[in-house]
């Protein structure tokens, strides 16, 4: 495969940080992304990355000239990673999260999408949680934004695949990050959810350094399937995949359950239709994923 350029946002640390170091030791390039970059990510530049400031939550103008920016490094990008996020337990923090975790995303991507709409060809990983599969308790803005991020993602996938471009969406297990051994933490406000909260406060004092994902393998992965290499060599691009012991057996178990409801409660989930035979789009089509 010739060289490919990537742009990784959320470079400072954790996954994208190692995105960034197995993207280089593929022989690629990345313009690695972040908030002040000079400072924070001036050890990935000397490993050979390029670095650039980006700060996903600006206003999408400022986004816009900033890929412009990016697109001058190496005369264009290949692959687009919008990796930044971070999460913040408690309830009052959903602008906040929604705006870096989701919006983040989209406007970043919106920004690049002429860009590869006008060669016909690119790709997007779309990093997400398997926490879109399940829920988190005391986790609801940084669940809610994945569950946005998914949606989001295979709606992309529908509308840009006639472009050429590709989108997968990783649906990624708990690694260990400084997303869990350093958390936001707010008290919520309603006294009710106190006492679940301090429950889930001391369970969750377990998981730092106990997280069963490595982040570098897991960066390896995602390289492996963007580029058809290594572990993913001779397979096709799957549209979502789950990294992580722990993301495949709660997605599993979740798509498990759901089934079981469905064939359970197919009468009455199908005595809400009008009598008689499907009109129109639905006389051909039950389930729409490509157009």
């Amino acid at each position: 495969m010739p060289q490919l350029v990537w742009l990784v946002t959320g470079c400072s640390s954790g996954l994208g940080e190692e995105l960034v170091y197995a993207i280089l030791a593929r022989g690629d390039r990345v313009i690695a992304t972040g908030r002040n970059a000079v400072i924070r990510l001036s050890h990935l530049k000397d490993s050979g990355a390029t670095i650039l400031d980006i700060d996903v939550t600006a206003p999408q103008a400022a986004l816009n000239i900033k890929i412009e920016e990016a697109l001058a490094v190496y005369g264009g990008i290949d692959v687009l990673v919008p990796n930044a996020g971070y999460s913040e337990i408690g309830f009052d923090k959903w602008q906040d999260q929604l705006q870096t975790n989701f919006f983040g995303v989209t406007n970043i991507t919106r920004a690049i999408l002429p860009h590869f709409r006008k060669k016909k060809v690119g790709h997007i990983a779309i990093i997400s949680s398997v926490s879109a599969w399940s829920g988190a308790l005391a986790a609801g803005p940084y669940v809610v934004s994945k569950h946005a991020i998914d949606g989001f993602g295979r709606t992309l996938q529908q509308e840009v695949a006639q472009f050429g471009i590709q989108t997968v969406i990783f649906n990624i297990g708990y690694i260990r990050t400084n997303l869990t051994s350093n958390p936001k933490v707010s008290t919520p406000e309603a006294d009710e959810y106190r006492s679940i909260f301090e429950r889930f406060l001391e369970a969750s004092a377990t998981i730092p350094g106990n997280e069963p994902g490595d982040p570098q393998k897991c960066a390896e992965r995602i390289v492996d399937v963007m580029k058809g290499e290594g572990m993913a060599s001779g397979k096709p691009m799957p549209s979502q995949v789950p990294l992580g012991s722990d993301a495949l057996a709660t997605i599993k178990e979740t798509c498990e359950a759901m089934l079981k409801t469905c064939e359970e409660w197919k009468d009455l989930i199908k005595s809400t239709d009008f009598e008689g035979p499907k009109q129109g789009f639905w006389a051909e089509n039950t389930v729409r994923t490509s157009w």
